[in-house]
This record gives structure tokens, C-alpha cells and sequence, in this order.
């Protein structure tokens, strides 16, 4: 009886992913890629992304938690119940490395990464984004994001511009610019 249901349920999961890949081709592709991975360094890569905390952004923008004139707009037009399905379509695909722009920025930003800086109160991010920086449902995966991308999602926590996550804003200011942008050039390099 098990196997009964599973081939049932089966199609219908295929036809949850062929809708979402027709609202990402239709919405969602031209800024971060058919299959997530974002060719524009100021917009985020998705691929890989946890499902739940795809679908918690996007419900963000919807209630003006999260704000982006461009997103805001986007996010307007698609139907709520569809959030999850994206998140799930966003999540099962396979996110592209980065690259190394600065072999020794990177590895000031790699032991940034997984110990913070204890004179000024910064925790390692690794606590929260996990050893290989993939992230879970409640903290994005940040392993081969843009450089760009997360210098400015850094500094708009810092300057509360982005107020969805508190502890961010308390990391963020205790951050120095030279901090920000060797992790960020050390997660882009994953």
C-alpha cells in the first residue's frame, strides 16, 4: 500500500516542480537564474538555499519585514501558496562555486569566519551558517554568494536598512569594513 501512495505522489511532485519552474522562467529568472545561480553580483545566488528560508523571505517582503522596492513588486504578483514550492524548486538546485578574487583577503576572511573576533564581540559565523557556510532553515546558505551581494546585505543590517534579523544587526556593527569585506571575499571564494 506504501509503494501505491508513493508512485501516486510521485507525479504530483513533479508537477509542483514544472509550475515552479514556469513561475521561476516567468518571475524569477532573470535576475537570479533559471536555476538559481545569479550571474549579476547584486543579486543573490539561490541555489542550494534551504527551502524554509527561501520561502520566509519571500513571505518578508509580502508583509514589508524585509524591504526591496524590486522584490516587493515581484513578490506582489505571485500567489502565497506558491512560496514554499519555490523555496523547495530553489533549494533542489545545485549551487555554482566562486571564485577567489583575493587569495590573502579570502584568508583573513576564512579565520574571521569560523572565529569572529573575540576583542570586539563578534561571534564566529560558522555558529550560525554552519561549518561549510550551506546554512539551514533559519540562516541562509552563504558558501559561493557574491562578494557584492554580501557586502551590501552586511551593511544594511549594519545601518538597520535590513532589520530582519536582530542578532545580524548586533554582528554587523561590531564588524569593521575591512572584517566585511574579507568574509564576504572568503564565502564568495566556496
Amino acid at each position: 500500500m506504501a509503494a501505491i501512495s508513493l508512485l501516486v505522489a510521485a507525479p504530483a511532485l513533479g508537477d509542483d516542480m514544472e509550475r515552479a519552474r514556469s513561475i521561476v522562467a516567468a518571475t524569477c529568472a532573470a535576475c537570479h537564474g533559471l536555476d538559481g545561480n545569479s550571474v549579476v553580483p547584486n543579486f543573490p545566488k539561490l541555489a542550494g538555499r534551504h527551502p524554509d528560508y527561501i520561502a520566509k523571505e519571500l513571505g518578508d517582503f509580502i508583509s514589508g519585514r524585509r524591504k526591496s522596492d524590486i522584490m516587493a513588486s515581484v513578490v506582489a504578483a505571485l500567489d502565497t501558496d506558491d512560496f514554499k514550492l519555490l523555496g523547495a524548486y530553489y533549494g533542489s538546485q545545485q549551487p555554482t562555486p566562486g571564485k577567489v578574487a583575493d587569495p590573502t583577503i579570502a584568508e583573513n576572511g576564512k579565520k574571521f569566519y569560523f572565529e569572529g573576533n573575540e576583542q570586539t564581540g563578534v561571534p564566529a559565523c560558522e555558529g550560525c551558517h554552519g561549518t561549510a557556510a550551506e546554512g539551514n532553515r533559519k540562516f541562509p546558505r552563504l558558501a559561493g554568494q557574491h562578494r557584492e551581494y554580501l557586502i551590501e546585505q552586511i551593511l544594511s543590517f549594519r545601518t538597520n536598512a535590513r532589520s530582519t534579523t536582530r542578532v545580524m544587526r548586533e554582528v554587523s556593527v561590531r564588524m569593521t569594513d575591512a572584517e566585511i569585506k574579507a568574509v564576504a571575499e572568503y564565502l564568495s571564494s566556496m
